[in-house]
């Protein structure tokens, strides 16, 4: 790790240090000109925001870097979960001002993204009607069994294949499980026969995404109106209808500000998840209208049939615990590009 991340990474976790702090808790070894010369370059990068004058000067990051900085999942996830350092309760701010002041891509990666969005257009437009569906219908499968095996659900692929074409049931498999996926697959086809339905993003949109997802499951459908816990992290979310529905509709507002079609897929993964507003089906209603969002202006959906649950889930728990998407929009880019060089 460069001095310059270690020490953005130890602000992370110890906002308001004085630069001594910083020093004896990062960088032994180098000397305080060096220390000095590092945290300026940070300040003026704008990543770390000064707080009081002479002795009483503190450090803290600034949003964008709280956002975005890279932190070690690894060493992150090697502690307990009684043992991290978390946000436990959920974060007005990170909504109402955190989100909406940054910008979450770098130049590079809205280039890198832009470019393959431009290959799927061209693509698309060589493509028959025919052959546009059979690539979406099979983009389609995929992202039902992965959204699916991300919250637990056993089917295999070509079982997940054999079911939604075939609408036969593997054999040893809970009834549960098939109509999990079959909702993705209804859910998936109102997106496409209605592909500007989230043109604009409304929590009734959401509500009418969640009811498909629903459909037929043990799953209350609605906002919902009592507490809800999540494993593997002591971050409780809302537990306030009304507080839920305040942040539902300010998460709107926040997408339907963003003119960058990325972001707004991005932010719409991520609070969706965050926000927790239904008993069950928070992160499934997420992932289906996220890329409602990206059909809705014409960008490549995402499958994620590649990304690791595992590696899912850490992203998104660093996220509920840290307010860090770093790990989450690298799988997002990684998805995409996967999307569009698989299917189109």
């Amino acid at each position: 790790m460069d001095a310059s991340r270690e020490i953005l990474q130890f602000l992370h976790f110890n906002p308001l240090s004085t630069r001594s702090e910083i020093a004896s808790g990062t960088l032994t070894g180098y000397s305080d000109a060096t220390i000095k010369r590092l945290v300026a370059e940070l300040v003026k990068s704008g990543d770390i925001i000064v707080e009081g004058k002479a002795r009483a000067t503190r450090y803290r990051l600034s949003a964008q870097a709280h956002l975005l900085m890279p932190l070690n999942l690894d060493t992150y996830f090697a502690q307990d979960v009684d043992e991290r350092k978390m946000q436990t309760s959920f974060n007005f701010e990170l909504i109402r001002e955190q989100i909406p002041s940054v910008t979450l891509f770098t130049d590079e990666e809205r280039a890198h993204l832009n470019g393959l969005q431009k290959e799927f257009r061209q693509h698309v437009k060589e493509m028959t009607r025919n052959e546009y569906n059979k690539e979406m219908e099979r983009l389609g499968i995929d992202l039902s069994w992965k959204s699916s095996q991300i919250e637990g659900n056993t089917y295999s692929l070509l079982e997940t294949e054999h079911l939604l074409r075939e609408s036969q049931a593997a054999d040893g498999k809970t009834r549960e499980e098939a109509v999990m996926l079959l909702n993705h697959k209804h859910a998936l086809r109102f997106i496409l026969d209605n592909p500007d339905y989230l043109q604009e993003l409304t929590v009734s949109h959401i509500e009418d995404i969640h009811s498909l997802l629903a459909d037929d499951l043990s799953v209350d459908k609605g906002i919902r109106h009592r507490r809800v816990g999540i494993t593997g992290t002591r971050y409780r979310p809302l537990d306030n209808e009304f507080q839920i529905r305040e942040a539902m509709h300010d998460m709107c507002s926040i997408v339907n500000a963003k003119d960058d079609v990325f972001e707004k897929a991005l932010i719409t993964l991520l609070l969706l998840s965050y926000i927790q507003a239904f008993s069950d089906g928070n992160k499934r209603t997420a992932r289906i209208t996220s890329n409602a969002l990206l059909i809705a202006n014409g960008y490549c959906p995402l499958s994620f049939r590649s990304v690791d649950s595992i590696d899912y889930k850490k992203a998104m728990l660093i996220f509920y615990e840290q307010n860090n998407l770093y790990a989450f929009k690298k799988i997002f880019i990684d998805q995409f590009e996967f999307a569009v060089k698989e299917y189109f």
